[in-house]
């Protein structure tokens, strides 16, 4: 059987691998990109079944990357979940109506997304 495949797009190596580190033990395969362009482009030939999108992107920010998902029709029902260190109160609302399913703060230190059904 086939491990689910999340794509984590975030500009920072050390977050990347930290997540990578906790998606693997949590029995994920991961894929990675460190700006929107490769994002869109990691996503059309992988189809991740998860992205995992940071919102200041280098190469198109994160809701460039969101409204490009949503407008592509093989694109557009993989589930986003956005991690930023972007305010919540001015990006939270924006992120979910850009089509995200969930918004979490970086750090994530926490179990938040761990524990999203």
């Amino acid at each position: 059987m086939e491990k689910p495949r999340i794509l984590i797009v975030d500009d920072d190596p050390d977050l990347r691998r930290a997540l990578k580190i906790r998606l693997r033990a949590n029995h994920y395969d991961t894929l990675q990109a460190s700006d929107g362009y490769s994002a869109i482009a990691v996503a059309q030939k992988e189809q991740p079944n998860l992205i995992i999108l940071d919102l200041g992107l280098p190469a198109g920010d994160g809701f460039v990357v969101l409204q490009r998902l949503q407008t592509n029709d093989a694109l557009s029902d993989i589930p986003v979940i956005v991690l930023t260190a972007r305010d919540p109160l001015s990006n939270e609302q924006q992120a979910l109506q850009a089509g995200a399913v969930a918004f979490f703060q970086k750090p994530d230190s926490s179990n938040q997304m761990e524990a999203m059904p």
